[in-house]
């Protein structure tokens, strides 16, 4: 059901073009696929090998991101791009040249998996960086045409780096997970802030692994969406099968005030690979969001999510729906 009445369980502006498609009547899932998948093929720009795990935000009345494309080399770059409505991308076939002060930090030797999120005046970027193993790369633009490269936030190796979209007592404040210089084994988020986006701590433990699809390792999705129940977290969690790792999505409910205290938490997947795209690809068995679209006034989500490292995805879910699935199936 949507919000009704004028009080919103999303707190945050409206965005009446949010792409959008009713779930289907013989669904029973609480999150729900577009028939359109995948949104973006892995041959969108001649460059590309596959288009994946990308971040996308409104952008001036339409929609705008930054996208992991890795090459036909199979070098990991990042590329940004527009869209009209949501769906159909137009991405710069050459990737994003930072603009850096710090010529060390400045070097470009990797990066993937990025979030975008805006806070205050300008839009923040976090990615997987390369710089002596995988750690998170920040920067910020303004309009997705000059892009700033700041310091790195973390010592390596770390990964999933998520930044919540408002500060909170006073700080910028952001998930990540620590790991090590592979595909760990182990994984476990945490929550840091910083006073000007560049020195971190307050480190605090969040959550980790639990049994099941979710046994291997677990990291933050897209930009958590503030709601009147706490910061609603979409996450990937990691499995290890007979035939490798297979990840799948789940939410959580955050306190607002200390975001590192887990409220509710699901025990069953929200999303998991099932569709062909999800399931064959570079990398089979994946789904691994990396941002979310909302609009206030109804309570509707749009999740992209990366399908089997190859191509991107699009889910939909209606978010006083979800709040209640996480609540009524939590395992904390």
């Amino acid at each position: 059901m949507e919000n009704t009445s004028e009080k919103h369980t999303i707190i945050g502006p409206a965005l009446p073009n949010i792409p959008w498609e009713e779930r289907s009547p013989d669904c029973r899932d609480v999150v729900w696929r577009s028939s359109r998948n995948p949104v973006i093929p892995r041959d969108l720009i001649p460059s590309s090998n596959s288009i994946f795990n990308s971040a996308v935000v409104p952008f001036g009345g339409a929609f705008a991101g930054v996208f992991r494309c890795d090459d036909r080399r199979r070098y990991m770059q990042l590329h940004s791009g527009r869209s009209e409505d949501g769906i159909d991308w137009e991405i710069e076939d050459d990737r994003i040249e930072w603009v850096s002060d710090e010529p060390e930090i400045g070097q470009w030797v990797y990066g993937y998996d990025p979030r975008v999120c805006w806070i205050e005046d300008r839009y923040y970027i976090t990615w997987c960086n390369g710089y002596h193993g995988p750690t998170i790369g920040v920067g910020y633009t303004h309009d997705f045409e000059t892009f700033y490269q700041l310091e790195n936030a973390f010592l390596p190796y770390n990964r999933n780096g998520v930044l919540f979209p408002r500060k909170i007592n006073g700080k910028f404040a952001m998930l990540s997970r620590p790991s090590d210089r592979g595909h760990t084994p182990w994984g476990d988020m945490f929550y840091s802030e910083s006073p000007d986006i560049c020195h971190w701590g307050h480190h605090r433990f969040v959550m980790g692994t639990k049994p099941g699809w979710q046994s291997t390792k677990i990291g933050a999705g897209p930009t958590p969406i503030e709601t009147t129940e706490g910061w609603l977290l979409i996450y990937h969690g990691v499995l290890t099968s007979c035939n490798g790792f297979v990840y799948s999505a789940g939410a959580a409910l955050l306190d607002v005030d200390q975001p590192w205290k887990v409220m509710y938490r699901t025990a069953p997947y929200i999303l998991s690979p099932q569709e062909l795209y999800e399931c064959v690809g570079d990398v089979p068995n994946v789904v691994f969001p990396c941002a979310a679209l909302f609009d206030a006034p109804t309570g509707r989500i749009a999740i992209y999510y990366g399908a089997a490292d190859t191509v991107t995805g699009l889910a939909y879910a209606q978010v006083n729906e979800l709040i209640e699935f996480v609540k009524a199936n939590s395992d904390v």
